[in-house]
C-alpha cells in the first residue's frame, strides 16, 4: 500500500522534499536554496494546475525567475564580497505592500471566480500575491519575510487540504516549525550586523 502511494504521488513527494531542502537551506543562508526552489516550483507548477488552483500554479512560473533573481543577488555577495546583511523594512512601507497584497488579491479573486473554474479564489489570489512578496523579501534578505511567510502558509494548509493535497498540506505544517526557526536565526543576525555597524561607527 505504501509503494502505490508513492507510485501515485511521486511528484507531489519529489516536490516536497525539495521544498523543505529549499526553506532549510533558506534559514542557514545557503545559495543552494534557490536551485532547490527551483526544481521545487518546476514540479509544483504541474501538480497545482492539475487540482484547478491556477493562480497558485503560475505562481510556480513567478519562483522559477524569483529563484534566479534570488541566486544573483546572494552571489553577488559572495563574488564582490559585499556587505549584503539581513534588515527590515519601516512601517510605512509594510503597510503599504500589505495595502497592495489584498487589493490585488480582490481583483484577482474576482477575475478567477467571473472566468475561470478555479477552486477558492479569493483564497488562491492572497495566497499567490503574499507569496510573490514573500519571495521577493528573502531575495533581499529581509528579516520580516518569515512573518509574511507564516501568514501565507497557515492559509495555504486550508487551501491544500480542500484539494486533497495532504502531503502538501503537511509539507506547510512543516513549514511554520521552520519559520519560527528562521525568524530566530535571522533576528539574531540583523542583532549582530548592527552590532558590527555600531562599533564602526
Amino acid at each position: 500500500m505504501i509503494f502505490n502511494y508513492i507510485a501515485q504521488n511521486s511528484l507531489e513527494i519529489a516536490a516536497v522534499i525539495f521544498a523543505i531542502l529549499y526553506l532549510v537551506l533558506a534559514v542557514r543562508q545557503n545559495i543552494l536554496c534557490w536551485i532547490s526552489g527551483i526544481i521545487s516550483s518546476i514540479l509544483y507548477f504541474f501538480i497545482m494546475r492539475s487540482v484547478g488552483l491556477y493562480m497558485e500554479a503560475y505562481l510556480q512560473i513567478f519562483y522559477v525567475f524569483m529563484g534566479v533573481y534570488g541566486w544573483s543577488q546572494w552571489k553577488k555577495e559572495i563574488i564582490n564580497k559585499e556587505n549584503f546583511v539581513v534588515h527590515t523594512w519601516s512601517k510605512l512601507h509594510h503597510f503599504f505592500v500589505l495595502s497592495m497584497i489584498l487589493i490585488l488579491s480582490f481583483i484577482s479573486g474576482t477575475l478567477l471566480s467571473t472566468l475561470t473554474d478555479s477552486a477558492l479564489p479569493f483564497l488562491d489570489a492572497l495566497v499567490t500575491w503574499g507569496a510573490v512578496v514573500a519571495t521577493y523579501m528573502v531575495a533581499k534578505k529581509l528579516l520580516e519575510n518569515w512573518l509574511y511567510w507564516l501568514v501565507v502558509d497557515s492559509i495555504s494548509i486550508l487551501l491544500f487540504i480542500s484539494r486533497d493535497l495532504w502531503l502538501t498540506a503537511c509539507l506547510f505544517g512543516i513549514y511554520i516549525v521552520i519559520i519560527i526557526f528562521g525568524f530566530r536565526l535571522w533576528s539574531q543576525a540583523l542583532k549582530e550586523n548592527n552590532a558590527v555597524s555600531y562599533r564602526k561607527n
